[in-house]
This record gives C-alpha cells, sequence and structure tokens, in this order.
C-alpha cells in the first residue's frame, strides 16, 4: 500500500466513516480497516493522515486513535509477526517528532502508542527513544517538553506495578542512566522559572503542569528500589519539593469547588513521593522527614474540605499513615496529647460524609457503593483516614479506642436526641467503629481479627439491628448498618451473622438501590463464609427466606436504575449454587425463563460486564445443578437456551461469544445420548478462521471443540483437516499453543487411530518447528505431555517410528533433549500421571528402546522417571524467556472470563486401567522382563543410580514383585 494522495484520501473516508451515527456503516468502515492493516506501509499511511494539517481534525483524531489501538493488537510479536518490519523501524522514527508537534487531542494517543511500542521494544529494540527524548527536553519549547514528559511518565509508570526482575532493574538502570540527570536538571531550571514568572498565569499552568509529570516520574523510577542516583542526589530534591508544599499562589487556584488545581496535583504528588520514601527508604529519608511531619500536617490542618482538596488530604494522610507504621517513628504518635490533636483536628473532620458524598449517594449510587465497599475509594479522605486510625491502633489500640469512645458517645449522643436532622452522626459512628475494630481482612471473609477493646456484638445488638427495622432510618444509615454486618460477618457470632439473613432478605426489596444493592452483597457474601469458627451456611439455613429472597431480587431488578444491578445477580448466582439440586423443577423453569428475558434485554448493549458474567455463571450453576445425574434434563435448558444463543452468534455480540461457547460446552459435556442435529449444524461454524482471531474466543472455543470430539468423534472426522489447521496455528502461538496440545490430546484420546494415521507425521514436523524456532518450558511440558498420551494410546513403538520417519535417530534426541531434560518441569496431577504412563509404555513397549537402537537412552530414561514421582516440580524458566500463558488482548477484542460454575474437571485418560503409576512401572518392567530375560536388570545396576535404585525398590515391593527376571 503506498502512501500517496489517493490512498491518503481513501484512508480519510472510511475513518471518517468510522464516525457515522449509522452502526452498519461504522461496521463496514470498521472492518474494511481491519482487512488492510497488515498490508505493507499502512501504519505508515496512517501517521502520514495523522500529521496532514489540511486534513479535518476528527478524522486525524481518530486516524490516531486508529493507530493506537491497531498498536495494541498487531505490535506484539506472538508467533508470526503481523507487521513488516520496514514499518515497525519506521513507525518509530517517526512517531515522536509527530507526537510533540501534534495538537493536544493527537499527542495524547500517539503518547499511549509509543508507551505500546516501547512496553515491547524499549530499551533492547528502540534504544535510541530515550537519547531523543533528553534531547527534546533541552528545547525550552514547553509544549515539546511537556509532551516528552506525559511519554516519559506513561512509559515508566508500569514499573509501579511490574514483577521484579533482573530484566525490569537492568532496564531501569539504563533508564535512569540516561534520563535521570536530565529530569533533575529540568526540576531545578522549572522550578526557577516559576519563581521568575510567579505572575503570569498563562506561564505558571505551562511550568506547573511539567512539575506534576517530573513529580510523577520521580515516583516511577524510584518505586522498585531507591536507584543509586536518587540516593546520592536527594539533595537535589527533597529541599525544593519541601517549599512547594507550603507555596500558596492564588493564580493556580480554582474557582470550582471540585476542579483540582495544578498546585494541588502537585503537592498530592509530593505528599504520594514523600510516603514513598518514608515506607521504603526510611533510613536514606530520615534526615529529611521531620521537615515534611511539620510540613503535611500544617497542610493538613489549613486544607478546607472542597472535594477539589481531596485527593491531597489523602496523600497528605497517607505520608503521616507511612511514617505511623514504622516502628522507628512510634514515639512520634504515642504522647496522649498528639493522639487527641490527631483524632480531633484531621480523623474525626475526615470521617464525616459530606454534602458532595450525599449527593453522591443520591444521584450515582453505584459509584458510591464502589467507593465505600469495594475499596475504590482508596484515593478519598474517609479511605485515608481510616487506614491512619488502623495504623495509630498498631502503635497505642487501648490509648486510641479509648479517645474514639469519646466521640462516639456524642455522635450517637447527638443522633439519638434528633434522628432526623442529626443522621450524619449515626453514620459518622458507624463508620469510626469499622475503622477502629478491623485489625486484618481479607476479601471472602471481611475482617479476620478485629480490636479487642470494642465489643461488636454489643454494638450490634445496641446500634445496629435496630437500624435494619427502623422504618424512619435514613438510607444512608441504614447502608452503613449493613455495612458493618459485611464487614464483620466472619467476627461477630455466627448465630448473630445467621440471624440477620431473614432481615437483610427484606431489604433486598428496598426501593433504595444502595440499600437493596449492599443488602443483596452482604447475604452473598455470608453464604461464602466458611473458617475454623463458622461453618459454611447450608441449604436448610436459608431454605426459609429463599422464596423472600428471589421474589425481592426480581422485585429490585424493576427499580429504575437496578435492571442490571451486578450486586443482585450475584446473590441469585449465589442462591441457586447454593441451593444445588433442591429447586423444585418449576422453580428452574421460571428462573431460565426470566434470565433468558433478560439476556434478550442485555444483548441490546452489552454494558454492565459483571452483571453479564453473573448470568451467565447462573446459568451455568442452574444446569449443573440439575443435569448432573440427571443428563435427560438438558433438553429443557436447550429447548430455551438454544434460540437465544443462536441470535447472540447472528448478531456477532461478542462480549457473549466466549459465554455460549462455555455453557454449550457445559451442556454438551453432560449428555449421555446422541448429541442432537442442532449442535452438529453449528460445527462448521465453529471452525471458521474468523472466529479464532479473537483471543478472548480461543479458550472456550478450544473446549467446545474437544466435547465435540469426546462426544462424537466419528461426526467430526471429516473436519480433521479443518481441526488441524486450527491447531497449526494455535501452536504457532507462544500464548496460545497449549490450545493447540489440548486438541491434539483430545484427538489421541477419542478419535479412531485410522483416521488420525495419515495426519501423525505432518503434526510432528509441526511440533518439532515450533519447538526450534520458538522454545519455552510451557510448549516443552505440553510437548512431553502430548508425547506420553500418543504412547499410552496408541502405542510406544508407534511413537518411536514415527519420529523416527521424520529424521532417522531423532527419538534418541527426543529422549535425551526433551523427555530426560525436561520431565522434572511436568506439574499438575493428571499430566504427571499421563507422562508417567507413557514414559512407563516407552521403556517397556517400545522394542527400540531395548535393542542396539537406543538402549544406551533406557537406564536415563528410567532415571529421570523415577526422580519425577520423588522430587518436586522443577519451576524454574529460563532467563530470557517471558510470555503470558493465557492473554487478555487490549483492543477490539473481547478478553476471555472463565465460568466458575461451568468449569470442566481435567479427566484423566487413564482411569481404570493405572490407579497407581508407580505399581504400574513395577509391573510393566517385570512384564518386560519375562519378554527380555536377563536384559533389564542389568541395565538398572549399571544405569540407576542413588536414591533412586532403592525407591525403586520399594515400587517393586509395593507391586509384590520380589525381582526382575
Amino acid at each position: 500500500m503506498e502512501v500517496n494522495p489517493n490512498n491518503l484520501q481513501a484512508l480519510s473516508t472510511y475513518l471518517q466513516q468510522t464516525l457515522d451515527p449509522n452502526p452498519q456503516v461504522r461496521k463496514e468502515a470498521e472492518k474494511f480497516l481491519a482487512s488492510v492493516e497488515r498490508q505493507k506501509n499502512f501504519p505508515i499511511l496512517c501517521l502520514n493522515l495523522v500529521s496532514l494539517e489540511s486534513c479535518d481534525i476528527n478524522v486525524r483524531v481518530a486516524g490516531s486513535v486508529y493507530f493506537k489501538n491497531m498498536v495494541k493488537r498487531l505490535w506484539k510479536i506472538d508467533g508470526e509477526d503481523k507487521l513488516h518490519t520496514e514499518d515497525r523501524n519506521q513507525v518509530k522514527t517517526l512517531i515522536v517528532d509527530l507526537m510533540l508537534n501534534s495538537p493536544e487531542s493527537i499527542q495524547r494517543q500517539l503518547s499511549d502508542s509509543i508507551t505500546i511500542i516501547g512496553a515491547e521494544d524499549f530499551p533492547e529494540n528502540w534504544p535510541n527513544l530515550i537519547k531523543g527524548m533528553v534531547e527534546k527536553m533541552q528545547t525550552k519549547n514547553f509544549h515539546v517538553i511537556n509532551g516528552v514528559l506525559q511519554t516519559a511518565h506513561s512509559l515508566f509508570k508500569r514499573y509501579r506495578y511490574e514483577m521484579r526482575s533482573d530484566e525490569l532493574f537492568t532496564e531501569i538502570k539504563f533508564v535512569i542512566e540516561n534520563f535521570g540527570e536530565a529530569l533533575t536538571l529540568l526540576f531545578e531550571e522549572t522550578l526557577a522559572l516559576a519563581e521568575q514568572h510567579a505572575a503570569n498565569v498563562t506561564a505558571l499552568k505551562i511550568i506547573f503542569n511539567s512539575l506534576v509529570t517530573i513529580a510523577k516520574c520521580f515516583y516511577s523510577l524510584n518505586y522498585q528500589d531507591l536507584p543509586e542516583f536518587f540516593e546520592d542526589n536527594m539533595a537535589r530534591w527533597f529541599p525544593k519539593f519541601l517549599p512547594l508544599l507550603k507555596l500558596q499562589n492564588k493564580l493556580l487556584h480554582t474557582d470550582d469547588a471540585e476542579e483540582v488545581g495544578l498546585l494541588e496535583m502537585l503537592k498530592s504528588q509530593i505528599c504520594e513521593n514523600v510516603a514513598l520514601y518514608a515506607q521504603k527508604y526510611d533510613e536514606e529519608f530520615a534526615p529529611f522527614l521531620p521537615g515534611y511531619v511539620e510540613t503535611v500536617w500544617e497542610l493538613l490542618l489549613s486544607t478546607s474540605q472542597e472535594v477539589k482538596y481531596d485527593l491531597l488530604v489523602s496523600n497528605a494522610i497517607k505520608f503521616l499513615t507511612s511514617v505511623a507504621e514504622r516502628p522507628q517513628y512510634a514515639d512520634l504518635f504515642s504522647n496522649e496529647d498528639t493522639l487527641k490533636n490527631i483524632c480531633e483536628k484531621v480523623l474525626v473532620p475526615n470521617m464525616k460524609l459530606r454534602e458532595s458524598d450525599v449527593e453522591l449517594f443520591e444521584d450515582n449510587p453505584f459509584q458510591y457503593i464502589r467507593a465505600d465497599v469495594e475499596g475504590s475509594d482508596a484515593e478519598t479522605r474517609r479511605r485515608s483516614a481510616s487506614d491512619f486510625v488502623r495504623a495509630l491502633c498498631k502503635v497505642k489500640e487501648q490509648s486510641v479506642s479509648t479517645i474514639f469512645s469519646d466521640y462516639l458517645g456524642n455522635l450517637i449522643g447527638e443522633y439519638t436526641k434528633d434522628p432526623a436532622n442529626k443522621w450524619m452522626d449515626k453514620e459518622a459512628a458507624i463508620y469510626i467503629v469499622i475503622s477502629l475494630a478491623v485489625k486484618t481482612k481479607t476479601e471472602k471473609h471481611g475482617a479476620t481479627t478485629a480490636n479487642t477493646f470494642i465489643s461488636l456484638s454489643d454494638f450490634y445488638q445496641n446500634q445496629i439491628c435496630v437500624e435494619l427495622t427502623n422504618p424512619n432510618c435514613h438510607p444512608i444509615v441504614r447502608s452503613a448498618a449493613i455495612k458493618y454486618i459485611m464487614t464483620f460477618r466472619s467476627t461477630l457470632p455466627r448465630e448473630i451473622t445467621v440471624s440477620t439473613i431473614p432481615l437483610l432478605a427484606q431489604l433486598i426489596g428496598d426501593k433504595n438501590i444502595v440499600v437493596h444493592s449492599y443488602a443483596a452483597s452482604a447475604i452473598e457474601k455470608i453464604m461464602i463464609v466458611k473458617l475454623p469458627n463458622f461453618t459454611a451456611l447450608s441449604p436448610g439455613e436459608v431454605a426459609p427466606c429463599f422464596e423472600v429472597i428471589l421474589a425481592n431480587l426480581f422485585s429490585s431488578f424493576s427499580v429504575d436504575g437496578s435492571a442490571e444491578n451486578e450486586y443482585l445477580m450475584k446473590l441469585l448466582m449465589r442462591s441457586v449454587s447454593l441451593m444445588k439440586d433442591q429447586l423444585p423443577p418449576p422453580l428452574v423453569e421460571n428462573l431460565i425463563t426470566a434470565l433468558t428475558g433478560k439476556l434478550g434485554e442485555i444483548c441490546k448493549n452489552p454494558s454492565k460486564p459483571h452483571f453479564n458474567h453473573y448470568v451467565f455463571e447462573t446459568f451455568s450453576c442452574l444446569i449443573r445443578g440439575t443435569c448432573i445425574g440427571k443428563p435427560e434434563k438438558i433438553a429443557g435448558f436447550e429447548a430455551v437456551l438454544f434460540p437465544a444463543f443462536q441470535d447472540i452468534l447472528q448478531k456477532d455480540v461478542t462480549e457473549f461469544i466466549p459465554y455460549v461457547f462455555q455453557v454449550l460446552s457445559l451442556m454438551l459435556e453432560l449428555q449421555n445420548r446422541p448429541i442432537p442435529a442442532q449442535y452438529m449444524a453449528l460445527f462448521p461454524f465453529l471452525l471458521s478462521p474468523q472466529l479464532w482471531e479473537r483471543p478472548g474466543s480461543i479458550p472456550p472455543l478450544t473446549r467446545l471443540i474437544q466435547a465435540y470430539i469426546e462426544k462424537n468423534p466419528d461426526g467430526v472426522k471429516d473436519s480433521v483437516t479443518s481441526i488441524l489447521g486450527i491447531v497449526q496455528k494455535l501452536i504457532a502461538s507462544r500464548s496460545n499453543d497449549h490450545f493447540g496440545f489440548y486438541l491434539l490430546n483430545t484427538m489421541l484420546e477419542h478419535m479412531d487411530k485410522a483416521v488420525l494415521q495419515t495426519f501423525l507425521k505432518s503434526v510432528f514436523s509441526l511440533l518439532f518447528q515450533r519447538m526450534q524456532s520458538s522454545k519455552t518450558t510451557k510448549f516443552m511440558k505440553n510437548f512431553i505431555v502430548f508425547m506420553s498420551l500418543f504412547a499410552g494410546k496408541i502405542g510406544a513403538q508407534a511413537l518411536i517410528e514415527t519420529i523416527d520417519s521424520i529424521q532417522q535417530g531423532l527419538f534418541g534426541m527426543v529422549v535425551e533433549k526433551i523427555f530426560v531434560a525436561e520431565l522434572q518441569k511436568i506439574a499438575g496431577e493428571t499430566e504427571r500421571k499421563i507422562t508417567a504412563v507413557g514414559v512407563t509404555k516407552i521403556l517397556t513397549e517400545g522394542p527400540a528402546m531395548l535393542n542396539d537402537t537406543y538402549i544406551s537412552l533406557w537406564a536415563g530414561l528410567l532415571n529421570a522417571l523415577v526422580h519425577m514421582f520423588e522430587e518436586g516440580v522443577d519451576t524454574s524458566t529460563p532467563q530470557d524467556e517471558h510470555f503470558i500463558e493465557i492473554e487478555d488482548t487490549p483492543g477490539y477484542t473481547t478478553a476471555f472470563n472463565q465460568l466458575v460454575f461451568a468449569t470442566k474437571k481435567p479427566l484423566d485418560p487413564f482411569a481404570g486401567a493405572v490407579a497407581n503409576p508407580k505399581v504400574h512401572l513395577a509391573e510393566s518392567l517385570k512384564k518386560a522382563s519375562v519378554r527380555y530375560p536377563g536384559k533389564l536388570q542389568p541395565l538398572i545396576q549399571s544405569g540407576v543410580k542413588g536414591q533412586a535404585i532403592n525407591k525403586l525398590q520399594e515400587y517393586l515391593l509395593s507391586a509384590n514383585i520380589a525381582s526382575l527376571s
């Protein structure tokens, strides 16, 4: 594809159509662009269009967005390279300058593209990126400088969450060596400019925007470990950060109470930076700490309650929390007067609800829920204050509890006198108790240990229980009361927790979205508690209020705003799972009909991924609970679900297709009758190449094809060539090769040997080619399991002959370089059993292993098998090997989400034939010794060494075999 005016005009037209309000026009344009994006020069054409000032800005932005998403999809090399090498190199040559000279809306997209490319290529395949950025930082043009800084921030941000590794530290070292001094100089120069232009609002905004991003880069580069450069240059940073925390300039303030200004952003980031140092590098930071503690304390006292200061206050409190958590600074917070000051002036004011919180509760209930119970409030004043309380309790638990008890008494007293107007005080009291009482917690069980100076039971009986039934209780207070139960569900006495279920069941029908969501979530969480002091909830304990739960769930689905309420649907899923086969058939039919109707509604606009997931989980629960042991019941589900599923497939609802494949797999696997015609009619569609282009479809599609092969091998035998074409594509991918092996293994296990015979040599040639071009630990483990299953099902001699037909003597290399070298890495009970059976067959049933051809390798292979039995799994991988086993690829594709209740348990292909692999080895050795008298014993005595010989003797004794012939 040439870069010329005609192609630029055509690309502009198609990009314009991607913005068309008509979905059909959009879809056709997107389809065409997807069909040409891999052509040579297309990425360059796209960048040229983006840079074309004469082109409509909306089209240019659309082009930059398309380019970014294309880079997400295609830049990572996984098996085949989807882009031309010349295009890759030219993109890296062009993109930085283009990004720096583009309008901000385009600059942002191209900066993200650089980050994506950098994550794959930097520094090894893009070493001059940093050098080029440093050169641009010296231009004195702040539009360019801020573009460079934004790109640097995007590039370095991943250092905050990546796993520690030698490769990561090498990259960070490279960055700091080439970027650290330039960043520090820019920081110093920008501070000087800030002083010079203190009265120029336009210049200040540009300068402080740079300072904010510089501070973010500082945080990223220091996150993993304290680099030598920054340790040596702390005096160039921290004495300059400190006055910035004290700085006041009205020109940088915003008039809006919710709009965060650049000065607040900078102060907030500085608090985050010093909290990092106080927490991780306290010894080196110690000389600077007292000044920061004093300054941050003064900052907190002088900052108002306006929303725009929330992040600043939150990070300031986090800094004090990180100091309080360090034992060496405990004395700073041990004085009673200091604690009272902190509680009165910082903690209590920041733990009370504000009008903005009430507005959020009323106007955006789901955002309120995410902030209040899901932890998305990590950056809020309340969460930071709560964490600070817990940190202080570690220092002086009794003192802090006593101080707060006075405030609690006052708050509850005020509420008691005037509940209609003082309800915020009651909510604050509940929030404070939760903050004080939780010592440790988990997602599954809530609080697991609690503050012994607070009686959770008394507070429940006196303050919580009454609010669950009080008709005049404010919805926010009622929500807080439910949150208390949710939090302490496993630390309250079990009888109290269980006694709340009928009360909560009634509240599921409350018309307030937060209340009925909290009630549903609380019951759902109680249902999964299982601890030594809390036996799991039984169906009998839920049965008395089960009908109330269901009725109120569907009643609340009809509340405006709750039609796709994930908390309600999650409780429905959990309730069905708990009750299992105790659900009466009419109820199951009603549920399936209602859920199918709900599925039809959400297909129109699948905007709530969690809700959608729980819908399909509930289908799976109902199918599994009803049909296991009663496969004749599957037909009833098929009659209702197949039309809905066919509609999803025909309309290509990409969000739901992976779920449909999983539910179809579940129903197919449970069949004990000939596969219905409707499944077979669907089969050709499942083999269409475009379906396998979507990473999110590959795992469930693989399982579904396996189910077809398992249940109807004769019905799919004419499609072997197509299936092997899919296998070839999967094996070429480092991310998806294991799915290719899953299909091969299922074919070996269930298909007639005569059907496969024609293709076996080609399959092995394909596998050896992949091993030669891209060997990974995952591939080698799967290859060993495949060859072992082959030996176990088709025969050891057939395996040897097939491999040797590719190249004479190749099987000897396979034994030595693959089986003996890699056997120890096989993990998983089923996989290890398959391997043991296969290797045993090779040792005892492959004549070539016991004649002159490969006899020299026999003892070594036996040694490796005994070591696999007796030693732990070798989990080491080569240092240069980095791959993702199942990747959620960003872009237009849908990621795969496993349905827990549709999971397939691993099946043992040798169940019934081999009970104990060690005994099987002993018995097989005995049979072989009879066929080859006097041959095995000398091989064992001369070749099996150390403990292995003793273990082998144990296997023989456990099989009641005295000796080999």
